[in-house]
């Protein structure tokens, strides 16, 4: 059995956070871009300015806490 730290990583293209390789991206590996959902979702905004997932958000209620 392998363990995580043996698996390749590379970085997210929106948040640039490293992710590893999951079993159901063997086959799609080299075209993996997205560490998440959600910066698949988020990746048109990025080119905008806007953050995703390193905790930066431009929401008005993270501006309240």
């Amino acid at each position: 059995m392998r363990r995580k730290g043996d698996l390749p990583s590379k970085p997210c293209a929106v948040c640039g956070r490293p992710f590893s390789w999951r079993r159901k991206w063997a086959k799609v590996w080299d075209e993996v871009r997205y560490c998440s959902e959600a910066c698949r979702a988020r990746r048109g905004r990025e080119r905008k300015g806007e953050r995703c997932c390193s905790g930066a958000t431009t929401s008005p209620r993270s501006a309240m806490r």
